[in-house]
This record gives structure tokens, C-alpha cells and sequence, in this order.
């Protein structure tokens, strides 16, 4: 089985990331998490990649992956390194899935959603899967997808830099998860894990909607010998409805016209309580007062922040 070599956390120079979807357009909540991971990266002497994790075709926009480089450009914001496009990296995922299944850790499921939805209580991220398949396929049925086998062992516990201590029991809580989707598409779980380890990412910095999943993925990098990054999950930005600002939920892009107004706001909503003065200033003056006062610890221990805050 493919696995990473692990490096002492100790040793390792700073390297975070910023990995938007192109379902849509930037909007406010996404600029908190790029505020926020930018700063992060910066105020720490490391490196800020930025990746694209297009992965769903059938979601993504037309046009949107380039928009949001152009948008994130206009904003002030220095990549290093190329653009990583998961959608070219599809080789990679297939070379480590196999090695998964070589290793008799990974398993075909033939259940629908339905069967699974009908047949299962509900976890902490939708159905918990039933196990139905995880002796092998039913008679009369063909692998939908692709299913990662749990151990016993599977209760995973992090601490998360601003959510505090985070504990998950994946067999009770989500059951054997999905690698490879029945539609063809690999799942989030398994991208993520193997290009944040390729890229070398040591401190992730995200919204609070993906803290549910990190368990997951801390369980695939102890199965593949991957040094477990810093988590830092921000609270996301909500409508009135108390729904994730998203294209569904038709957030308003951001506009460069409005953009140190912007970058004041997402200061604000992060608790770094910037000096009103900077939202007339320029795009230079906002940065460099921003990396000189950027702090973790002010941001709001919550998972959720209204937009009009």
C-alpha cells in the first residue's frame, strides 16, 4: 500500500491552503475562510497554496474556477506555487483506491441511497451505512461504489485550535464511508487526504460546515502514515434562515469594486476589531495592518455567524 513518509510536526514549515469549489462564485463566507487562512499563513513566515477542488462536474459553474482566481487576485491575494486542480489529479486518487482495495480495506457496495436511508439510523453527516455490504456483495448485485472497511479502533479525537476538543466514534456515528461514488466521482474524503499530504500541508484553516468530516480524514491519514495537519475551524457565514451562504442559497458574490469594504467586514467578523479608518483605505494599507495585527485566538469560538453581523 501507497503510504507518506511522516515528519515530526516540530520540523515542518508552515503550509496552509485555501481549496474553494467552483459550485459558484466567491461570496462573503468564503472570503472569511480566505481571510482567515491567508493571515494565518502569512503572520507564521509559511506558504499559501491555493487549490481547486473541482471534482463534481455536474455542481460546478461554468467559468467559476477562473472567476475565483481573477476575484481573489483583484482582493490583494499572493498564491505561492502553482494552482492544484484536483480534476487532473484523478490518476492519483484511482492509484491509491487500488492500493486500498489490494490492501482488503476498502470494499464494493451495490446499495442505493434509498436502501441505505431505509435501512439505517440517522448519523452525524446523513445515513450511518449498515454494513450490507461488507462481506461481500449480495447475489444478483454489481459494485456501485467503493466503501472504506473500519476497524474497531475507530474513534477519533482532535483538538481543533478554535472549536476546542473535538471526539468521533465513525462505526457509530457514519459507518463505513464512501471512496469512490456511485456516480463515478471521488469522494472529498479521499482527495483531500492525499493532496494535502502530497502538497505538504501542515495547518488547515476552514470553515466549521467540514468539521464533522475531519475525523474521517484523520482516520485515512493514520491508515496511510500521513503526519495529521493543525486544524482551525471558523465559524461560517449564515443567512437569516440559518443557511450556509452558498450559490443554493444564492449568496451574492463579492464585488472588486467593494473590496477593502469587504476585507474590513471579514476582519470584523473575525474578532481582529480593525480600525474603521481602513475601510476607505487602500488595498495595501489593509494588508499590511492586517498581517501586523492578525490574531487566531480573537476569532469566535461558534460555528455559525449571521451575514449581517
Amino acid at each position: 500500500m501507497t503510504t507518506f513518509q511522516e515528519k515530526p510536526s516540530a520540523n515542518r514549515t508552515y503550509r496552509g491552503r485555501f481549496a474553494p469549489s467552483p459550485t459558484g462564485l466567491l461570496h462573503e463566507g468564503s472570503l472569511l475562510t480566505a481571510v482567515a487562512s491567508y493571515l494565518e499563513a502569512r503572520t507564521r513566515g509559511g506558504q499559501w497554496l491555493v487549490r481547486m477542488e473541482d471534482l463534481d462536474p455536474p455542481r460546478e459553474m461554468p467559468g467559476a474556477a477562473d472567476n475565483i482566481l481573477r476575484t481573489l487576485a483583484s482582493f490583494g491575494f499572493e498564491w505561492d506555487g502553482p494552482i492544484l486542480y484536483q480534476s487532473k489529479r484523478l490518476d492519483v486518487y484511482r492509484e491509491m483506491l487500488n492500493d486500498l482495495i489490494a490492501g482488503n480495506v476498502a470494499y464494493p457496495c451495490g446499495c442505493t441511497r434509498k436502501e441505505i436511508a431505509d435501512s439505517s439510523l440517522r448519523g452525524i453527516d446523513g445515513p450511518i451505512y449498515p454494513g450490507t455490504c461488507r462481506n461481500g456483495l449480495p447475489a444478483g448485485r454489481q459494485t456501485r461504489a467503493w466503501r472504506l472497511r473500519l476497524e474497531e479502533t475507530a474513534l477519533m479525537e482532535f483538538n481543533d485550535v478554535i472549536q476546542g476538543t473535538q471526539q468521533q466514534n465513525l462505526i457509530d456515528q457514519v459507518g463505513d464511508f464512501v471512496l469512490l461514488r456511485a456516480d463515478g466521482y471521488f469522494a472529498y474524503q479521499l482527495a483531500v487526504v492525499v493532496d494535502d499530504a502530497e502538497q505538504g500541508i501542515t495547518d488547515i484553516v476552514r470553515g466549521a460546515d467540514l468539521l464533522d468530516s475531519t475525523p474521517r480524514q484523520l482516520y485515512l491519514q493514520k491508515l496511510l502514515h500521513i503526519s495529521r495537519p493543525n486544524y482551525a475551524h471558523l465559524p461560517i457565514l449564515v443567512n437569516a434562515a440559518g443557511e450556509k451562504l452558498s450559490k443554493q442559497t444564492r449568496a451574492v458574490a463579492l464585488e472588486i469594486s467593494r473590496a477593502t469594504v469587504l476585507l474590513w467586514k471579514a476582519l470584523e467578523r473575525l474578532g481582529q476589531r480593525p480600525d474603521p479608518a481602513l475601510k476607505t483605505a487602500s488595498l495595501d494599507e489593509i494588508w499590511t495592518w492586517s498581517c501586523s495585527n492578525w490574531q487566531l485566538e480573537l476569532v469566535p469560538q461558534a460555528k455559525f455567524l449571521h451575514d449581517y453581523a
